[in-house]
């Protein structure tokens, strides 16, 4: 119900911003071509040379008496081809990771690493019968997730979310364990940001590596937070010897990375974490033929079947995704999020309050909502104000500190079909929020 309303708030919101634009400010007289049919690129020429539609303006050019805008985002029928296309390039990963859990999960595998994440897990995941698959796929998730594997984290995450469902009493409501789990892989903690440190690079930072501490650092503060929340919430007891001793464990693994990578320059780091990552993907791979071969099943068969489901659920979530990248859509065009961004900005400045911040939050408001957005804004942030200002390093910072919330909602609910979401989306929002301003702190202490 949350998310119903969530939803219906979006679109709501993002139609009236539309609607006063129309009628008050003649400039915006296309806003309502741009949402529908507009797409990312289309110059939208402005008869009269007044203030430009911020919302959709990335650059303008005047002519004579003409203005120009760019539009910035894609209208709701490009993106819902977006979202048609995303899903069906998920189809592959879907069914490569998918057959090879499948193949894994006949071998045994599976239930060895759910005895190994035992201690920890039934702690943190009580409802959770003891050895159940459940728990090993999460693992497989959260491995993906801290090794910056986004495409292998998807399908291991949809296992996750699909062995879950079917210890979950009501199929249509989202259980304990399901919260909990979304809420700890919406909080994105990933052990080196490489993608962050590559685009730095390309944007000619001094030191592209200068936001890898800061970044480390606020996407474990919104884990911990996460689980935090979502532990009060149930009543967890998250202050438990084991659970601490996990806790300081990875803790104690992330400083020592932190040391390692510290003491290398950009193009070591990216070698580093491409062969570290992609090594142990095929290390799994090899791995979990070598128990298929060992307890002598049928690898192939078993891979098929599995590959099978990963196209089944790929073609189940598009409904999903098509419906919460529309309303994400339409708050872009619309404007909104640029009317909330120069409103924060009015008001610290109205208290006296230094502002530069306000200049890389375009990154953390659409970064619930789109991945490749927020990425986009980090890149702008970076182009306008330069990849080593204050506000090109918050970005950065912002864009490392979460993963993406709503995407994260409609893909992994939308696959086992869950409705109700109950706390789930505020527990999320939450995170991203203490993720948001632990970045904001972090680049003031750092970078200030």
């Amino acid at each position: 119900m949350a998310l119903s309303r969530i939803w219906s708030a979006f679109i709501l919101i993002a139609l009236l911003t539309a609607g006063i634009k129309l009628c008050f400010f003649p400039e915006h007289k296309t806003i309502l071509t741009s949402m529908v049919t507009g797409k990312t690129g289309d110059t939208i020429r402005i008869n009269n040379k007044v203030a430009l539609d911020t919302a959709a303006v990335s650059s303008s050019t005047v002519s004579g008496q003409v203005n120009y805008r760019i539009q910035s985002a894609d209208g709701i029928i490009e993106t819902c081809q977006t979202a048609v296309t995303l899903c069906l390039r998920l189809i592959g990963f879907l069914a490569l990771f998918m057959g090879f859990l499948a193949i894994a999960e006949r071998a045994g595998g599976i239930n060895f690493l759910s005895r190994i994440i035992s201690p920890f897990f039934s702690k943190i995941f009580p409802d959770i019968p003891k050895g159940h698959p459940a728990t090993g796929h999460m693992m497989m998730n959260f491995s993906a997730n801290l090794l910056g594997l986004d495409n292998a984290a998807t399908p291991f995450g949809i296992k996750a979310m699909e062995s879950l469902q079917s210890i979950n009493p009501d199929k249509s409501r989202a259980s304990n364990p399901q919260i909990m789990f979304l809420c700890l892989h919406a909080s994105g903690l990933t052990l080196i940001p490489v993608s962050i440190i590559a685009l730095r690079s390309a944007a000619k930072a001094a030191n592209p590596m200068d936001i890898f501490i800061p970044c480390m650092i606020a996407t474990f503060v919104a884990t911990i937070s996460a689980m935090l929340i979502v532990g009060f919430k149930q009543k967890i007891k998250i202050f438990q010897p084991v659970i601490l001793a996990w806790i300081f464990g990875l803790s104690a693994i992330i400083a020592s990375l932190i040391l390692y990578i510290t003491s290398l320059d950009t193009d070591a780091v990216q070698v580093f974490s491409g062969s570290l990552s992609s090594g142990l993907i095929l290390l799994i791979f090899a791995l979990i033929i070598l128990g298929g071969v060992y307890k002598k099943i049928d690898v192939f068969d078993a891979f098929i079947e599995g590959a099978k489901g990963g196209f089944e659920t790929a073609v189940r979530i598009i409904p999903y995704l098509v419906g919460m990248l529309v309303a994400i859509s339409l708050l872009r065009t619309s404007g909104t999020f640029d009317i909330v961004i120069d409103g924060m900005k009015g008001l610290f400045s109205s208290l006296g309050a230094d502002t530069r911040f306000v200049d890389g939050l375009p990154t953390a408001l659409i970064k619930p909502f789109s991945g490749g957005g927020a990425r986009g804004m980090m890149v702008d942030t970076m182009k306008t104000f330069g990849a080593d200002s204050f506000a090109g390093r918050l970005s950065c910072i912002l864009q490392g500190s979460s993963d993406t919330t709503f995407y994260v909602i409609a893909v992994y609910f939308g696959a086992v079909g869950v409705k109700n979401t109950r706390y789930a989306v505020p527990a999320m929002l939450l995170a991203d929020l203490v993720g948001i301003l632990t970045s904001i702190l972090l680049t003031y202490i750092f970078f200030g």
